[in-house]
This record gives C-alpha cells, structure tokens and sequence, in this order.
C-alpha cells in the first residue's frame, strides 16, 4: 500500500483535568483551545474541542479527540480521532520538563475521521487517514496525516 501525505495538524492542549482513575485506568481531559491543519488541499484553524485521554496499566494512552475545524475558505469539518501513545521515557520527560519530541520516539499513532457538508471538501467524507504523532515543546501535539493513495 502506498501512502500519500495529507497534511499535518499541530493542536495547543490546555492543562489536563484528572477525572480519576477507575477500572480501565486513569482518565484525564485536555481542552484544545486552538490549532492549524497546514496541507496542499486542506488548511485551516482549530476553532476548539477536547481530548479525553485514557492512561492504561500498560504505559499508553489511549486518546479519543474531537476538534471543529475552520478551514481557510470558509468550510466547517468535525474531525474526530483515537489513537495510542506509547508513555515512553521520551514522553514522559517532554511533558514532565515542557520540551517536545520528535516523530518517532514514541508509538504515537491515529486514524483521524473527517465530515462536511461542504461539498468543496466532500472527499473527506470517504477518505481513511492515519497520522503519526509527536508531542511539541510546551504542551501540545502535531500530527503527519496521511492517506491511502
């Protein structure tokens, strides 16, 4: 399978607020207060949206995000996410110290969802995306998406 690279998307977190921790692990949420998608047939800015993230016995994170995005003419997509992150050492230091990492250091992966009703970007709608993952310094997040060619 080849994979066409979409674009990428860089989103700010605000502070994490512990939901606890239950059977499944501890949950916390993040707001998303802002970001950008940055690509040839996509950009745009988040508008807002939230990340409920899952951290399992295991060392990961489970995340489960939703975002409202503006794209730059004018159209409004809903993107919605899970994925995993690996707790790694390399994570664990950049969101302890507010550095970032680099794609790679970590299993940091998604499958973002995208729908419109803005027929401009209707190939949206049935497009299958994956992205990877990094954290950034301070705390945030960028993903490289692509899609299958």
């Amino acid at each position: 399978m080849n994979l066409v690279q979409e674009f990428t998307l860089k989103a700010t977190l605000a502070q994490p607020l512990p939901i606890g921790t239950g059977p499944t692990g501890m949950r916390m949420y993040y707001d998303v207060p802002d970001g950008e998608i940055i690509g040839d047939r996509l950009r745009g800015k988040v508008l807002g949206g939230g990340e409920w993230a899952l951290i399992g016995p295991d060392g990961f994170l489970r995340i489960d995000v939703r975002l409202q995005v503006e794209t730059h003419d004018g159209a409004f997509l809903y993107i919605q996410y899970v994925g995993l992150l690996e707790a790694n050492e390399a994570v664990q230091s950049a969101l302890a110290n507010g550095t970032g990492t680099e794609f790679g250091d970590q299993y940091f992966v998604t499958n973002p969802r995208i729908e419109t009703g803005d027929e401009r970007y209707a190939w949206l709608n049935t497009t299958f995306f994956i992205g990877e993952g990094r954290v950034l310094p301070g705390l945030g997040v960028e993903y490289r998406v692509w899609r299958p060619a």
